[in-house]
C-alpha cells in the first residue's frame, strides 16, 4: 500500500501556517517539530527554501547561536490572501464572474462587512 500523498501545495501552506502562528523566526527543526508527523528535516528545509525563492518567506542567520537560518513570513496572512485574490482577478477569465461567484458564497455577515469596507475602506483615516 502506498503512503497517502498530500494535495499539491498543501505542505507549503502548512509551513506558512506554522510561520504565521510563530512569535518570531523559526529554524527548520522548529518548523519540523510544529508540523508534527514524520516529515524529514530535509523535506522541511526544501519547502522553506522554495518559499524563500517564491518570496513568501524570508530568513536570517540563526541569532540563538545555532547553525543555519531562521525563517519568517515575508508578509502577514491577510496580505498574502489579498495578493492571491488579486492574482486571480488579474488572471485570464471573466473578472465579473469571479467576483460574482465570490460574493455569492459569502456569509451574510461577511457580505455586510464587504459592503461597509467598499463604502469606507479605511474608517480610521482622516477625511479629506
Amino acid at each position: 500500500m502506498s503512503p497517502e500523498r498530500r494535495a499539491w501545495g498543501s505542505l507549503e501552506s502548512d509551513v506558512m501556517t506554522v510561520l504565521w502562528a510563530a512569535a518570531g523566526p523559526l529554524s527548520p527543526a522548529q518548523v519540523q517539530q510544529q508540523l508534527g508527523g514524520d516529515l524529514a528535516y530535509n523535506t522541511v528545509q526544501t519547502i522553506l527554501t522554495r518559499l524563500l525563492e517564491k518570496g513568501q518567506a524570508r530568513r536570517r542567520v540563526n541569532l540563538t547561536g545555532g547553525r543555519g537560518h531562521e525563517y519568517f513570513p515575508a508578509e502577514n496572512r491577510a496580505t498574502a490572501a489579498a495578493r492571491r485574490m488579486r492574482a486571480v482577478l488579474d488572471g485570464p477569465g471573466d473578472r465579473r464572474a469571479v467576483l460574482r461567484q465570490f460574493t455569492a458564497d459569502l456569509a451574510p455577515d461577511d457580505a455586510e462587512l464587504l459592503r461597509a469596507l467598499l463604502r469606507d475602506p479605511d474608517p480610521g483615516a482622516p477625511t479629506p
